[in-house]
C-alpha cells in the first residue's frame, strides 16, 4: 500500500520541527530531518534549523572561525524550499542573537527566534502545527507559540555535551518532559529512566533506514577516492567526534592489523595528531549523505568504535542499520543499544578484543549469502515504516486532545 494511504492524520496538519542538526552544513541521516521530509510529502513541513546549545568560544571551541562562518551561510540562506519534488518542505535558518549567558539575554533571543519562526510559519501557510523539538534550547521559543500539540524527540540526553551549560539544559528538558503531548525515545534505557517524569507519554520509537539509499548490489561505482586504497579495508562513516568515537582505540587497530587500510569518512572537527604517521589511516573527509552508501559499500569490515561514556550509553546510532542495510559484516564496542543487534554484529569487550574481531572477521570474508541476509535484519525497518508508527501515535494524542 503507498506511503501515502497509510498515513491517519488529515492533510491540513501541519509541522513546524525544530532540528537538531542544520539541513544546510550537516548529513541529512539524523533522524528529525528523516522524519520530517516523509511528513512533507503530505503535510505541510517548516524545518527549522538547529538552535545551538552553546555559543562557539575562542580556545574551547574547535574550528571556532569556521563554525561562526558556517552559521552565517546558513543563515543567510533564510527561507527555502529545499527540494523542487517537496513543494511542502520548507528550511527555514533564523538569526539568533548569540549570548546565552544570562537570562534577559536568553529572554531576548527566545523571543526574537520566535517573531522570525512565526513569521516564516505565515510566510508559507502554516497555522496551529504540531511542533516537532529536537534540541531542548527549542523550548523557550515554542513555550509560547500557538501549536496543536508538541512532541519531543528525546533522541539524546542532551545536558551530557561537554560544552553546553548543563544546569539550564537539563531545566528545559525538564520543561519539554512536564508539557510534551508526545515523548519520542530511541534508547530504552534512557526511556526507562526518566520514565516516572514521562509517565505514559513516552514511547520507545527506534530509528529506521534509506533502503533506497543503502540497498545496493555490488555493481554500483566504486568511488575515485576510495580506489586507490588498497583492501582490505576497515572503515567507519560518521560524525568523527572525540566525545564519541575512540580515536587511541582506532589507533590501536590501525597499528596492529597493519596489512589493512583504515578508512575514515566524516567531518573531523577535533585534533587528529594521534593518527600521524600512522601510513594505514585514511582520512577522506565529509561526504553528502547520498554518496555515503556507495563509500561504505566497498569495506570489508564496518567498525562502531564508541567510547564508554554517558553520552554512548544513552545513543542508538543509525550507522548499525545503515551498516546491515550494506550487508556489512561489523565489529562494535560494547555498548546497550548495540545488544539489540548482538546476533548479527560481533560486539568487542576491549581493544585488544576489538582487533582480534576484525582479524576474525577478515579471515572469514563474507560470501553474498551472509550479506544478504545481513541486509534482510533490517528489510521493515524503513523510515516510512517508522512515520507511519509515528502518525498513529500522533493520531492517539490528537483523539485524547478532543
Amino acid at each position: 500500500m503507498p506511503n501515502s494511504e497509510r498515513q491517519t492524520l488529515p492533510s491540513e496538519i501541519s509541522f513546524i520541527g525544530f532540528a537538531g542538526a542544520d539541513w544546510w552544513y550537516h548529513n541529512r541521516a539524523h533522524s528529525d530531518f528523516q522524519i520530517l521530509v516523509r511528513l512533507a510529502r503530505n503535510h505541510p513541513v517548516l524545518i527549522v534549523n538547529s538552535i545551538g546549545m552553546r555559543m562557539p568560544m575562542p580556545g574551547r571551541t574547535s574550528r571556532f572561525l569556521y563554525k561562526i562562518w558556517r552559521k552565517l551561510k546558513s543563515v543567510l540562506r533564510f527561507l527555502r524550499r529545499p527540494d523542487a519534488s517537496l513543494p511542502n518542505l520548507y528550511v527555514f535558518s533564523p538569526l539568533p542573537f548569540p549570548f546565552y549567558h544570562s537570562k534577559p539575554a536568553r529572554r531576548f533571543n527566545a523571543w526574537f527566534l520566535r517573531q522570525q519562526i512565526c513569521a516564516a510559519a505565515w510566510l508559507v501557510g502554516i497555522r496551529n502545527p504540531a511542533i516537532f523539538i529536537t534540541p531542548p534550547t527549542a523550548w523557550p521559543v515554542v513555550s509560547k507559540m500557538d501549536s496543536r500539540s508538541l512532541i519531543y524527540n528525546r533522541s539524546d540526553k542532551h545536558r551530557l555535551f561537554a560544552e553546553s551549560d548543563q544546569t539550564y539544559i537539563e531545566q528545559l528538558e525538564n520543561a519539554l518532559f512536564k508539557h510534551s503531548d508526545l515523548i519520542l525515545y530511541v534508547n530504552g534505557h534512557l526511556l526507562r529512566e526518566e520514565s516516572e517524569q514521562t509517565g505514559d507519554r513516552a514511547h520507545l520509537f527506534d530509528h529506521g533506514v534509506d533502503l533506497d539509499l543503502f540497498r545496493l548490489d555490488g555493481s554500483a561505482a566504486e568511488p575515485a577516492d576510495l580506489q586507490s586504497i588498497p583492501k582490505p579495508r576497515i572503515g567507519f562513516f560518521g560524525s568523527l567526534r572525540s566525545y564519541m568515537v575512540d580515536f587511541p582505540l582506532l589507533c590501536h587497530v590501525a597499528r596492529n592489523i597493519p596489512e589493512a587500510q583504515l578508512v575514515l569518512i566524516g567531518d573531523t572537527q577535533d585534533s587528529i595528531e594521534e593518527f600521524d604517521g600512522i601510513e594505514n589511516v585514511h582520512f577522506l573527509g565529509f561526504k553528502e549523505y547520498a554518496q555515503v552508501p556507495h563509500y561504505g559499500l566497498h569495506f570489508d569490515v564496518a567498525l562502531m568504535p564508541y567510547r564508554d561514556n554517558e553520552w554512548i550509553r544513552y545513543c542508538n546510532p543509525i550507522k548499525l542499520k545503515e551498516y546491515l542495510a550494506l550487508g556489512l559484516p561489523t565489529v562494535s564496542t560494547d555498548f546497550p543499544e548495540a545488544h539489540r543487534y548482538q546476533e548479527h554484529i560481533s560486539i568487542a569487550k576491549d581493544a585488544d578484543d576489538f582487533v582480534a574481531k576484525i582479524r576474525h572477521v577478515l579471515g572469514n570474508a563474507a560470501d553474498n549469502g551472509s550479506r544478504t541476509a545481513l541486509r534482510q535484519v533490517v528489510e521493515n525497518a524503513t523510515w516510512d515504516s517508522r512515520v507511519d508508527e509515528f502518525l498513529t501515535m500522533l493520531d492517539d494524542v490528537t483523539k485524547r486532545q478532543r
